[in-house]
């Protein structure tokens, strides 16, 4: 964690602490952060959660374009459409990491404070859809855990418990995974919210159970700006967040190598999450959260290639 001080940054819509904190609770927000998600997708559908895919079948003429499968046409130059089946009544666990990494922000907002925000938003979205919604909040262990529900008094107990959330040093992502893959025994969804500075390895194993139990899997990969970016300058020090231990140095010494390994850290989460059909989306906190959910409701619906 750097210990510079920064200039005051102006927080885009939503996330402005001085409104958050002081105007209206987070179950507020939520909503607030959903209507203008809708707003800025336009006429986009926000469904998006309740279809599961089903099969292909070749395109015939009236066929929407947007339920073309763009990856199968990369590999047959031929046009299929996706079909899907709806679902209803399914069941969403919305997993928050809150270990200590979690708490960096170079502005106003930390990753933590983004993620309740976000997830916050996530589960308000669902249940406005009549679906049932959990959340597990962690870091080296569940620390709570409120059932799944379909009512907004559950939007308004997780916001509570979100308010009131504290941070433990580590994490383990892994284990949560796991935990969740045996806790869930119907098909549904699992949203994760994370910088997943974890162990790579293990929590791809975690990913792995959960799709191979049939669950559908996102990733929210939460990172500051700066940790994407590394725009300081001068000399600073740095502290470790989940271990001990601190660096003094000039950063752009070592700004070529950070970027690079930044880089090569992102990546193979990408690939390794497109190899299993795990959703991913790299969250930036710069950005609006209902432009976050938008861009991945977009995504959903017509596939990567159109976001």
């Amino acid at each position: 964690m750097a210990k510079k001080q920064q200039k005051e940054s102006q927080g885009p819509k939503y996330l402005k602490p001085s409104i958050l904190q002081k105007i209206e609770p987070l179950d507020i927000i939520a909503r607030q952060v959903v209507e203008g998600a809708r707003v800025g997708m336009h006429r986009s559908p926000m469904h998006g959660f309740s279809t599961e895919f089903a099969q292909h079948r070749q395109y015939v003429s009236g066929d929407e374009i947007r339920h073309i499968d763009w990856r199968v046409y990369a590999r047959s130059s031929k046009y299929y459409v996706k079909l899907f089946e709806a679902e209803t009544n399914f069941t969403a666990n919305l997993l928050l990491d809150a270990s200590s990494s979690m708490n960096y922000g170079s502005g106003e907002v930390s990753k933590l404070e983004y993620a309740k925000y976000l997830s916050a938003s996530m589960a308000y979205l669902i249940t406005d859809q009549r679906d049932l919604v959990g959340m597990g909040l962690f870091d080296s262990e569940l620390r709570s855990y409120i059932q799944p529900g379909g009512s907004f008094r559950t939007i308004f107990n997780m916001s509570r418990e979100l308010e009131n959330m504290g941070t433990e040093p580590r994490t383990n992502v892994a284990t949560i995974l796991h935990e969740f893959a045996r806790r869930m025994r119907k098909r549904g969804f699992v949203m994760l919210f994370s910088d997943l500075f974890d162990n790579v390895d293990a929590f791809m194993e975690g990913l792995s159970h959960l799709r191979f139990l049939g669950h559908n899997v996102i990733v929210f990969h939460v990172m500051d700006p700066y940790e994407l970016e590394f725009p300081f300058s001068g000399t600073w020090k740095f502290e470790g967040l989940e271990e001990d231990g601190e660096l003094l140095t000039q950063p752009n010494r070592i700004r070529a190598s950070y970027l690079e390994e930044v880089k090569r850290f992102l990546v193979r989460i990408k690939n390794e999450c497109e190899r299993i059909h795990v959703d991913y989306m790299l969250v930036d906190t710069s950005r609006p959260v209902e432009e976050i959910i938008a861009a991945y409701l977009i995504a959903r619906t017509y596939g990567p290639s159109r976001v």
